[in-house]
């Protein structure tokens, strides 16, 4: 799926919607549910994150976790108990993320994980994760890809 997002605005309404559906869908794996997101630097990828966590009912302001790597909110609108904000862009590589625990976050199913720059940690990723690719187009204009 792919579509055409002329703002911030329209980004983040695209993510509650993705976000809804995700969230409506029954819990049927034994692991998280993990989105990865990509695109170069300012693409959108965490406008996307700020209206996924809308659409799950997350009221906390929501910015970048680049220095804290992870952060997590709470969740009571959905099935999932946990949303789960990495940023990777500091990372060197996947094994930098496994030294914080992340496996454990993986293995519970109760937990919807949003990964910034998932290419650099792509070889710890759970091999039937989302991904999102966020291209720029213009200024305002970005074409965001939804690839299963």
């Amino acid at each position: 799926m792919k579509f055409i997002s002329k703002s911030p605005k329209e980004t983040r309404k695209a993510a509650r919607v993705l976000a809804k559906e995700i969230a409506q869908k029954a819990l049927q794996k034994r692991i998280a549910f993990v989105l990865g997101l990509e695109g170069e630097l300012g693409a959108g990828k965490t406008t996307f994150v700020k209206g996924f966590a809308k659409g799950l009912g997350v009221k906390n302001k929501i910015s970048s976790p680049t220095f804290v790597l992870i952060k997590s909110y709470n969740l009571k609108l959905t099935a999932y108990n946990n949303l789960f904000h990495i940023d990777a862009y500091r990372l060197k590589d996947h094994k930098d993320l496994l030294q914080l625990g992340v496996k454990k976050i993986f293995n519970n199913p109760k937990n919807l994980i949003l990964i910034e720059w998932s290419d650099r940690v792509k070889k710890i990723l759970p091999k039937n994760y989302m991904k999102i690719h966020i291209d720029h187009i213009d200024e305002m204009t970005r074409k965001i890809s939804v690839l299963t």
